[in-house]
């Protein structure tokens, strides 16, 4: 495709824009094939039943929105291919997903991944070097998340941009397993009661190492889980193009 057609379809999308709803409806109206790199941080599926307190008794901030609730395990597999099919639809031939997951729901969203037709190129293991302890003690300390990235299909280009993962990594050969802290600080986002802004947000490190690895400057970056819109913030500074799609908006 050359720069002036790509410029064009770029124009009728809606660039820069946070897109309030269903991700599934609100991808269906896209055009195919007109996006190059999505990132998808979809509902962990954590099956959270009341609150979770520490051995003091105290509570503990979990994931126990509506968003993440599920009445099965068939349901959770249901909506994981219906946005997965959307998101194919409109990937670009030579596109790929990258999608994010823990213990609880990453290996269905792979299954589901390679029974959609995408073909796994890597899982890439986010090693938290400042996780949450697990407060109850009957469990390791789940320290890591999973990311699987995907082409569209197998045999298709891809963008893997070995060089410049290569500087971000002091000239070695990019592994992996990737170290990186969990949000905390200033770059937390909190409301006005100072509570977080959303309980999953993602550093900002983590995506722009994704999209330095995955994408050129110009290419058109979807998030169809945008909460916080780390990766809208990260796209914008490394001079790519943006669209967010978010339910809480």
């Amino acid at each position: 495709m050359g720069q002036t057609q790509k410029n064009r379809q770029a124009a009728a999308l809606p660039i820069g824009r946070i897109l309030d709803g269903d991700c599934i409806e609100v991808m269906r109206g896209l055009p195919a094939a007109s996006v190059d790199l999505i990132f998808a941080d979809p509902p962990y599926n954590l099956q959270l039943r009341g609150e979770l307190h520490r051995p003091d008794n105290s509570r503990v901030d979990a994931v126990d929105d509506d968003w993440d609730q599920f009445s099965s395990f068939a349901a959770y597999d249901r909506f994981t291919r219906a946005w997965l099919a959307e998101a194919r639809r409109i990937l670009k031939p030579n596109g790929a997903i990258w999608v994010i997951g823990s213990y609880h729901n990453i290996f269905r969203v792979g299954t589901a991944l390679q029974d959609q037709g995408f073909w796994i190129l890597n899982d890439v293991v986010w090693r938290k070097s400042n996780p949450m302890p697990n407060f109850r003690g009957k469990r390791l300390t789940n320290a890591h998340e999973t990311l699987i990235w995907a082409s569209r299909q197998e045999g298709a280009k891809y963008t893997f941009n070995y060089e410049a993962l290569k500087a971000l990594n002091e000239g070695v050969q990019m592994r992996s397993d990737w170290v990186l802290p969990i949000c905390n600080g200033h770059e937390r986002l909190k409301n006005d009661k100072g509570e977080k802004a959303h309980p999953t947000q993602k550093p900002e490190a983590l995506l722009h190492r994704i999209l330095v690895a995955t994408t050129n400057p110009d290419d058109v970056v979807l998030d169809p889980f945008f909460g916080t819109g780390t990766t809208g913030a990260v796209a914008k500074k490394l001079g790519r193009k943006w669209i967010g799609i978010e339910r809480e908006a």
